[in-house]
C-alpha cells in the first residue's frame, strides 16, 4: 500500500523575509528603471514609461508564477530533472535554427509578439538538474571521474550558450559548480575544477577577435573605442559621491551610457544614491542570499537544500560579475544585475526559482526553524 504523503499544514514555516526583500528588489528595480530610462525612452518611444511599463508586466507575470511554484510541491520536479534538461537542449538548438538576432547577439526566440531567452531559463533547468543529480547520486560527488559525468548535459547546455553569451554560459557553468561543491565530501577537488574552467575561459576568448577587443578595453578604457560605456559608468559612479545627486537627477543617463537601463544601471544607482544606495542595495542582496542558506540548511531533503543552495549561486555570482563590469574590474561581458536591471525574461525567471525556494521554506518544520534561530544567536 503506498504511502501518502501529508499535505502543507497550517504549522508549517514559510519564509516571509525572503518573500519581502524579493518584493523590495522588484520594486526598487521598477523605480529605477523609470529614472534610469524615462529620457531616452521619450526621444526614442515618445512614452517616458515605455521600459517601465514593460517591465512591470513581467514582474506581474513572474509574481503569479512565483506564488503558484511557492503552493507547488518542489520534489516533483525530481522525476522531470531529466526531461527538463532535454527540453533545454532543444530550445538552445532552436535558438540556432529559428533564433532572433537582438543587438549582433542571436538568443531570442519570438512566438508572435512574444519573445524569451532560452539562455535565461538554463539556469533554472541546471538548478534543478544539478540538485536532482547530487541528490540521487551522490557518487558523483565524491571525485572528478563523478564530476565529469554530472557535467555532461550541463556541458552541451553552456556549449549551446556560449558562441553568443559567454557570460551566462559562465553563470551556469558556476551554479553546478556551486551545487556540486556543497554536495562533495572532498571540496578541495574544486581547485583543479576552478583552473580547468579559467583555462577554458582564456582559451575561447583568445579564439574571438571581438573578445579579446573587451579585453583592450577593459585594460585601456580611456583609449580605446569599446571602453566607451564603461568611461562613462565610471564618471557616474564618481560623481554621485557619498549620498548621489538625488533620484531623477542622473546626468549619465541622458544618452551618455548606452542601454543605460540594461547592464550598467548599478552606475546610475552610485550617481543618484550615491555610495550609500549603493551600498544599501548590496546589503539587501546579502540578506536575501543569506536567507537562502537559511533555508537550504533547513530543507527536508538534500534535493531541496541543494535546489536552495543553486538559485543562490546564481543570484550571487551574478551580483558580484554585474558589479565587477560597472566598476572595471572585469572585463564587460553583459551581464544584468538580478530584479534591477530591464529584462523581461530575466526577472521572470528569477522570480520562478524564488518561487521554488519558498516551496522548500514551507516544508521546514517550525522545530526545526526555532532551534536553527536558536544556534544561530548563540553563535
Amino acid at each position: 500500500m503506498a504511502v501518502r504523503k501529508p499535505k502543507f499544514s497550517k504549522g508549517t514555516y514559510f519564509d516571509y523575509p525572503t518573500l519581502f526583500l524579493t518584493l523590495f528588489l522588484a520594486l526598487f528595480g521598477l523605480v529605477m528603471i523609470y529614472s534610469t530610462s524615462s529620457y531616452m525612452a521619450n526621444i526614442e518611444y515618445g512614452d517616458g514609461a515605455y521600459y517601465f511599463k514593460r517591465q512591470f508586466i513581467f514582474m506581474l507575470i513572474g509574481l503569479v508564477f512565483m506564488y503558484l511554484l511557492s503552493r507547488y510541491r518542489y520534489q516533483r520536479f525530481k522525476r522531470f530533472a531529466l526531461l527538463i534538461a532535454i527540453l533545454q537542449i532543444v530550445l538552445l538548438v532552436l535558438v540556432l535554427i529559428v533564433g532572433t538576432s537582438v543587438n549582433g547577439s542571436t538568443r531570442w526566440i519570438y512566438i508572435g509578439p512574444i519573445g524569451f531567452q532560452p539562455s535565461e531559463i538554463a539556469k533554472l533547468t541546471l538548478i534543478i538538474y544539478s540538485a536532482a543529480m547530487c541528490s540521487d547520486h551522490p557518487e558523483l560527488t565524491k571525485n572528478l571521474k563523478g564530476f565529469g559525468i554530472l557535467m555532461i548535459i550541463p556541458a552541451i547546455v553552456c556549449g549551446l550558450i556560449v558562441k553568443d553569451n559567454l557570460s551566462t554560459a559562465i553563470i551556469c557553468a558556476g551554479i553546478v559548480v556551486c551545487v556540486w561543491f556543497i554536495a562533495t565530501t572532498r571540496p578541495t577537488l574544486i581547485v583543479p575544477i576552478v583552473i580547468l574552467g579559467i583555462l577554458a575561459v582564456i582559451l575561447f576568448i583568445s579564439l574571438k577577435g571581438y573578445r579579446s577587443a573587451r579585453i583592450e578595453a577593459w585594460l585601456n578604457p580611456e583609449t580605446t573605442e569599446n571602453g566607451y560605456q564603461t568611461m562613462q559608468a565610471l564618471y557616474a559612479i564618481g560623481s554621485g559621491g557619498m549620498f548621489g545627486r538625488g533620484l531623477g537627477q542622473s546626468i549619465q543617463k541622458m544618452g551618455y551610457i548606452p542601454f543605460a537601463q540594461n547592464d550598467m544601471i548599478f552606475s546610475v544607482v552610485c550617481e543618484e544614491l550615491g555610495i550609500v544606495g549603493a551600498v544599501g542595495l548590496l546589503a539587501v542582496f546579502v540578506m536575501l542570499l543569506w536567507r537562502f542558506r537559511f533555508i537550504a540548511e533547513g530543507a527536508p531533503d538534500k534535493f531541496g537544500a541543494f535546489i536552495v543552495i543553486g538559485v543562490l549561486s546564481h543570484i550571487g555570482i551574478q551580483v558580484v560579475i554585474n558589479v565587477a563590469v560597472v566598476t572595471n574590474v572585469v572585463p564587460n561581458t553583459g551581464v544584468p544585475l538580478p530584479f534591477i536591471s530591464y529584462g523581461g525574461s530575466s526577472l521572470t525567471f528569477l522570480l520562478l526559482e524564488i518561487g521554488i525556494a519558498l516551496s522548500v521554506s514551507r516544508q521546514i518544520k517550525p522545530t526545526s526553524v526555532q532551534e536553527q534561530e536558536k544556534l544561530e544567536a548563540m553563535g
